[in-house]
């Protein structure tokens, strides 16, 4: 194309513009959910005409044929905006699924076993989290972490022996606190 054909573009798409513009706004902003929303789908109304200058029909056609970008780009949003919605939903669904329960502030099991679990290493954490929450077997956890199923299968048990070490440690605190709480002696 040419410097005089590129300028024919222009000038053709200005006065285009210009003589829809105020209509196609109007048309967008009663049906779009905010002012913001009207004017994104009026700059994708016309770039698409912008695209498709040369299919654009002429006179009062052309702007009718606006009218329809504009009709099909609202319903390409309101799509994407259910969509988008759906998509969210689900989300929030899978993810109040996915927390765990609170413990009871009360139950004094959950709280040695959380307090011995913090006294362990993260990688002990971990694997031994990996295994008894989320259900993972042996070779899942290797896959998860970048290692042999042999070597999580090592560190999953003596992860386990220092947390009955560490459960052990902390038992006798737990009820010598009861017995204390109770005003009984502890046997």
């Amino acid at each position: 194309m040419n410097r005089a054909a590129d300028d024919s573009t222009a000038t053709a798409f200005e006065q285009l513009f210009r003589q829809t513009r105020t209509d196609l706004l109007a048309y967008l902003l009663r049906r779009s959910p905010t002012a913001e929303d009207a004017a994104d789908a009026l700059a994708e109304t016309y770039l698409i005409a912008w695209q498709k200058l040369d299919r654009i029909p002429s006179g009062e056609q052309a702007r009718l044929w606006l009218f329809g970008v504009a009709r099909n780009v609202l319903l390409k949003r309101a799509s994407r905006r259910r969509s988008g919605n759906a998509l969210v939903e689900r989300l929030a669904a899978e993810l109040r699924a996915a927390q765990p329960t609170p413990w009871p502030a009360d139950d004094e099991r959950r709280h040695l076993l959380r307090a011995a679990l913090q006294a362990l290493s993260e990688k002990d954490r971990e694997i031994l989290t990996l295994n008894a929450w989320e259900g993972l077997s042996p070779a899942e956890i290797a896959t998860a972490m970048g290692t042999s199923a042999n070597v999580v299968r090592v560190r999953l048990h003596r992860a386990r022996a220092r947390l009955k070490r560490q459960l052990r440690r902390l038992r006798p605190t737990v009820t010598h606190r009861r017995h204390v709480a109770s005003g009984t002696r502890r046997p």
